[in-house]
């Protein structure tokens, strides 16, 4: 029944034909579990684990390298290859490839875990009446139109609508829906408010939230799916994880890359169709064979095998740093995301503020004679933790609080009459709430105010352990103080009353709105003496002038407190007796906003970040936060910054759109408003934050770029999330989006290293191939300059330092290539000297080397018809290894020289010198060490193809390697000069020819 709210209770009862004193019989039981389902949330089928590994290969990069692999594997077959070097490359292809998908199936799997800590916020057991009797059941087997009795710590089993109360109120925490740390009264008329929210709907009791006052009944509307919180599973269900921007920019270069590729590939071929009938490849199809490898080994060059397991540890790395600033990351890619954060969408409660409730101010009569009669006091804290001071008007601390009068007896008021309890949790290393939030605030005070007679206070509470300062002085008053009868509090009266005893003399102590305790009360308690004066209208005007200044302009919540002397031999109190009461003074509390939140949003602000503050909390309150917060000072008001949920909905369309580029502030609202916002922010082209805590941010936190959970949120928000906050501190974003900023031009520059560095082995081998001269690298030694020695610098690359000014730039654009078009082509000159370098160390061995042949070139050229020659030199050096392990150095030192280059994308290397990054620099080392290695040890030389060079070998191989540098110097020279904008902007025309369609169709 989806409108229950807006119906009467006995349209209700007859709709599902059921009696109130009886229940539903064991026949309408069948018949309704068959019409209506049952209270289960049901596991959603998952994809079969096959699925989710293939799902990892769908990716065009990975299927041309699982097709140069197969490719690779198949002609070693057929030209009867064996052994570990035949095999070498396409095995090492494949065992990199599976360890991506690992990675990428751990992490989808994780992913889920949302949807089945969902359940554990379903009752477990009801206590239902059926055929006349009460029984404890299953809650699994409520049916629509089971009455339902539920009291205080119950978790409700199913949605259901109130229909009798049995106490005088009925409280319920619905912080796992809503979000708002207040408990909410519920009540048995009919809802009338349109486009009603779960705040509105106050006689329905929603699946999962906790009763914490009273007792009451209810008939059973809605269960399983068709619940408050299956409609969060089902929202959480239809929604898909959204692709990062640093991937989409991945992947749509990729896609460009790997076109590239297939065209040099066929190119490269057909070029050589006229060296196919060589006689040194003995025949046709063993030439065209033959040209088939070469264009597969260009294949292997021009990918970056790396690149994958590069990211994956440049975002590792950054995720370590983001722990120590209490950022811990879930989703690797979440990292680099938050560096293009526009939008952050911040929960209020428990997000910029503690969600705590804590007691802000003290308004009390100072003394009846002189005016103004009534004094002020704020208190400090903001958490559960018994810490604070209390200062008067002029902010001058209070020594020892409890010598005051008012304040002594409003201690004992707050102890006596609350049925809180407060207590420390060690697990937690916190302070934690069992009961009312207001009234745990009262508790608090009255450790703040500290106990009389002691010089010592309140340093001596100090002392005590954790768990024995939670309630000292609470426990002290109670122990002084016999409880003798108790008042529950009741709407009508909207006040509570306790009768207590010490030392034969009874005192009546009350606590309520104000409005209700201040109109009973006929004297009022002096705090200068300690007298008792009559409560005159003077008074009693002031006094309202400084409640309606706390609830209205401050937006505290308020409580009046009061006591009455009784005879001492009575034993039990009445309505009659809560009169002639004695005011004693008024307390307002709010859930305080964290010390550390107001600097944070204006950091944000100034990155170009805007933040929504998102609550379902009313309008005013709102406001009065924000106000307090100081962020939203710029405001002259919030007309047109500030929207109620059902505002929003009743704009046009066109001023929705508008509306949304304006916000501030968002009240009001439910799971599915929050999951709306960020969808409107995203069509809206803007990377969205969302923060949140309880279950009904879950949704939305998936919805999101980037879902930041709070530390001490639910299991469902975590799980939801791409990020944790371990100290719930909003300050602790910034930080991470600072880190995020630095991590993601990190990769960039990595990204342009490798990606340079694969253009060289492009040019390298299709040069050689156009040139007729022979093969300058073998495939495994490809393999070893991609895996090893690109892989090391690259790595080491996303140590490079923050940049200073890293937040006060504005976030870069989503559609933002990460190669551009100067900057491809800037990677293109240094790929493509990379590459004639290396042919030319080739070339050189055999022309010019002294320890080589010294070969005309025309005799290089023509190697392949060397045995149906008659020459000079033996055939067999040919297939000598100096040639190819003189290119195979200049390849690898030139690639530590271009490493050197991205210490930074436009800064001079006499700007940003080597051991600004001492990784990089110990990199380059590790790489030249191991690649001497595999040079001078034997079994590894024999397995790379390489030899020993001399020393002359090594000076040609640093005169061929170094000018990269100077080339990449003057590149960087024409990108910081405004004199080069002229030949960049001229350059720009053939950006789109370079850049994926896509890439064009987002400028």
């Amino acid at each position: 029944m989806d409108n229950a709210f807006a119906k009467s209770i006995p349209e209700v009862l007859d709709f599902f034909r059921v009696d109130p004193t009886k229940g539903l019989s064991d026949t309408q039981v069948v018949q309704h579990g068959r019409l209506y389902g049952t209270n289960v949330l049901h596991e959603d089928q998952r994809a079969p684990f096959w699925k989710l590994v293939l799902k990892q290969f769908d990716d065009l990069l990975v299927k041309i390298l699982i097709a140069a692999a197969l490719i690779s594997f198949i002609l070693a077959l057929i030209n009867g290859e064996t052994g570990l070097m035949a095999f070498l490359e396409p095995s090492v292809i494949l065992m990199i490839l599976a360890a991506n998908a690992a990675v990428g199936v751990i992490t989808e799997t994780n992913a889920e875990k949302a949807l089945e800590e969902l359940r554990a916020y379903q009752a477990d057991v009801a206590t239902v009446l059926r055929s006349g009797c009460f029984s404890i059941l299953p809650a699994t087997e409520l049916v629509p139109g089971d009455i339902v009795e539920v009291s205080v710590g119950c978790k409700i089993p199913a949605d259901m609508k109130m229909i009798e109360l049995l106490s005088n109120e009925v409280r319920v925490d619905q912080a796992i829906l809503t979000g708002e740390s207040s408990s909410v009264e519920k009540e048995l008329k009919t809802t009338t408010a349109a486009n009603a929210v779960y705040q509105d709907k106050t006689n329905i009791l929603f699946s999962g939230t906790v009763v914490v006052a009273g007792r009451a009944r209810a008939i059973v509307v809605g269960v399983g799916p068709n619940t408050a919180m299956g409609s969060i599973r089902d929202s959480m269900l239809r929604t898909e994880d959204e692709v990062t921007p640093l991937k989409k920019k991945l992947d749509e270069f990729g896609t460009f890359l790997a076109k590239v590729i297939a065209g040099i590939c066929v190119l490269v071929w057909i070029v050589n169709i006229g060296h196919f009938r060589d006689p040194s490849h003995g025949g046709f199809v063993h030439g065209a064979i033959h040209y088939f490898k070469i264009a597969v080994a260009l294949a292997v060059a021009a990918i970056p095998e790396g690149l994958p397991a590069v990211v994956t540890t440049c975002l590792a790395l950054g995720t370590k740093r983001m722990a120590r600033l209490n950022a811990i990351v879930r989703s690797l890619p979440s990292v680099e995301t938050l560096g293009c954060t526009t939008v952050i969408c911040s929960d209020k409660t428990g997000t910029l503020t503690t969600n705590m409730m804590s007691v802000a101010k003290i308004c009390i009569v100072e003394s009846a004679k002189s005016s103004p009669f009534v004094t002020e006091y704020s208190v400090s804290g903001t958490t559960y933790a018994p810490e604070g001071i209390i200062f008067d008007k002029a902010g001058v601390q209070l020594d020892i609080p409890a010598q005051s009068q008012c304040l002594l007896h409003m201690a004992m008021c707050s102890a006596l009459c609350n049925e809180s309890t407060l207590q420390y949790n060690p697990d937690k290393g916190m302070y934690e709430k069992i009961g009312e939030s207001t009234e745990v605030a009262l508790r608090v005070l009255v450790e703040k105010v500290g106990l009389p007679g002691f010089n010592s206070m309140p340093s001596a509470l100090n002392m005590l352990s954790k768990h024995e300062r939670a309630s000292y002085c609470n426990h002290y008053w109670e122990e002084q103080f016999r409880k003798l009868d108790i008042l529950e509090f009741s709407r009508d009266r909207k006040m509570m009353s306790v009768l207590c005893s010490r030392n034969q003399l009874h005192v009546l102590f009350s606590k309520g709105a104000p409005e209700s305790i201040i109109s009973k009360c006929t004297t009022i308690l002096c705090n200068g003496d300690g007298s008792v004066m009559p409560l005159t209208a003077d008074i009693r005007s002031e006094l309202d002038s400084m409640f309606n200044s706390f609830a209205g302009k401050e937006t505290l919540r308020c409580l009046a407190l009061a006591l009455k002397w009784m005879p001492s031999d009575q034993q039990t109190v009445s309505f009659d007796d809560e009169k002639d009461l004695t005011f004693i003074g008024l307390v307002g509390m709010l859930d305080p906003p964290r010390d550390e939140v107001r600097n944070a949003m204006l950091s944000c602000m100034t990155a170009g970040i805007r933040v929504i503050v998102v609550t379902g909390d009313n309008k005013s309150t709102a406001e009065s936060l924000c106000r307090k917060i100081g962020a939203f000072d710029h405001l002259i008001d919030f007309t047109e910054h500030s929207y109620t949920a059902s505002e929003f909905e009743e704009l046009p369309a066109l001023q929705q759109t508008i509306a949304l580029q304006r916000m501030s502030l968002f009240t009001r609202v439910e799971p599915s408003h929050k999951r709306m916002l960020v969808e409107a922010l995203q069509h809206q082209n803007e990377v969205v934050a969302m923060t949140g805590d309880g279950v009904n941010d879950a949704p939305a936190l998936k919805k999101a770029d980037i879902g930041i959970a709070m530390g001490s949120g639910t299991a469902v928000a975590k799980s939801a999330s791409d990020m944790v906050l371990a100290d719930d501190n909003f300050a602790s974003i910034v930080a991470a989006v600072a880190e995020g900023r630095a991590i993601y031009n990190n990769t960039k520059q990595f990204i342009r290293y490798m990606i340079s560095s694969n253009i060289g082995e492009v040019v390298c081998i299709f040069v050689a191939a156009v040139l007729g001269i022979p093969d300058t690298l073998a495939p495994v030694q490809l393999l070893w300059v991609n895996l090893v020695t690109d892989g090391l610098p690259a790595t080491a690359i996303g140590f490079n330092k923050q940049d200073s000014d890293v937040m006060k730039v504005k976030p870069r654009k989503v559609n933002e290539a990460v190669v551009t078009g100067w900057l491809f082509f800037r990677y293109l000159v240094i790929g493509a000297y990379v590459g004639l370098a290396t042919v030319a160390g080739f070339i050189w061995w055999f022309v010019y080397a002294d320890s080589g042949p010294k070969l005309p070139y025309t005799e290089l050229m023509n190697f392949d018809t060397c045995s149906t020659r008659e020459t000079t030199y033996p055939c067999s050096i040919f297939e000598d290894r100096h040639p190819s392990t003189v290119s195979m150095t200049v390849l690898v030192v030139v690639e530590m020289f271009n490493a050197l280059n991205n210490l930074s994308e436009n800064q001079s290397l006499l700007a940003i010198p080597p051991w600004s990054n001492m990784w990089l620099v110990g990199s380059i080392v590790l790489t030249i060490l191991l690649h001497t290695l595999i040079l001078y040890v034997h079994p590894l030389s024999v397995l790379f193809s390489v030899t020993p060079l001399s020393w002359a070998d090594w000076m040609a191989v640093l005169y061929l390697s170094l000018p990269v540098i100077i080339i990449d110097e003057i590149l960087k020279f024409f990108s910081r000069n405004p004199n080069g904008m002229r030949f960049r902007l001229w350059f720009r025309r053939s950006d789109y020819g370079l850049l994926p369609k896509r890439e064009v169709r987002d400028k």
